[in-house]
């Protein structure tokens, strides 16, 4: 689509998108075939990450609607719907657990949300606080860290379904990936469109990003959880390249954020030392 020159604009793009996830496609998935076709073992981990951090999105919305932020009409909306299509990757990816014979029940979201690290609860104590301080300013932030955090996702997918090459698995991610790049691109417009509009918001952001983003997960999931991931499927100079010219390239062309390496010194940073 042509450049989105407003929130509106963006928010009726996003409103306007059919859901790719429907009820019809989700009944052509052939779950039969899932223990039919060989699959690597050491990607389970980075699987189970992936489900637990989908449904961790109503963890973030919760917390998200006690900034101003999710006061905010426009990304309410987008929220609101975001919240619950990511409830479903989540749910998709457990039944393809269990459909490789891995060990999961219906209590699972409960346990994996019994497992997030308590160090976690004073991070988003502060981050709360932070975000009503600075108030409507710090949306940027959330915006920026947002779009950072899709386009990992949909990358993540994207390198899955290429290294497990399972049949089944890579016309799952396909789909979940369509959604998670509509995610993206209206993360992406509305940090631009609320950065483009003030130096503060983009030196705020610019220093947050650098000093404290973490990959999206981590946090909810402990860090050697994290970097397992970020090596199972980002390795060596190769995987750094991939997440620079699908994620931190994007966050360069945010304004006041050119030239920042913040996504790429961190994945170099678990596969090359």
């Amino acid at each position: 689509m042509s450049v989105v020159q407003s929130e509106t604009e963006a928010i009726d793009w996003y409103e306007g998108q059919e859901r790719f996830l429907t009820k019809q496609y989700i009944d052509t998935i052939p779950w039969n075939d899932v223990g039919r076709h060989p699959f690597d073992e050491a990607f389970l981990p980075v699987l189970v990450y992936m489900r637990d951090v989908e449904k961790f999105t109503e963890i973030y919305y919760q917390e998200l609607m006690k900034t101003p932020t999710g006061n905010d009409p426009i990304i309410r909306r987008f929220m609101d719907k975001w919240a619950t299509e990511e409830a479903v990757h989540g749910d998709l990816l457990n039944r393809f657990l269990e459909e490789a014979n891995y060990p999961t029940d219906e209590k699972w979201f409960e346990k994996a949300k019994a497992r997030i690290p308590k160090f976690q609860r004073v991070s988003s104590a502060f981050s709360t606080a932070t975000a009503r301080l600075t108030g409507k300013h710090f949306s940027a932030v959330h915006m920026t860290w947002g779009a950072i955090n899709e386009f990992s996702t949909l990358t993540g997918y994207r390198t899955l379904w290429e290294k497990a090459n399972h049949p089944v698995l890579t016309y799952l991610l396909k789909a979940i990936a369509r959604e998670e790049a509509v995610h993206s691109f209206f993360y992406w417009t509305i940090a631009r469109l609320k950065l483009q509009t003030s130096q503060f918001r983009q030196r705020m952001t610019r220093y947050i990003i650098q000093k404290f983003w973490t990959p999206v997960g981590q946090g909810l999931k402990r860090e050697h959880e994290t970097n397992y991931v970020i090596r199972a499927l980002f390795s060596g100079e190769e995987g750094v390249a991939v997440m620079r010219d699908f994620v931190n390239s994007k966050v360069e062309q945010l304004p006041g954020l050119e030239g920042i390496h913040t996504v790429t010194e961190r994945i170099r940073k678990v596969v090359l030392t």
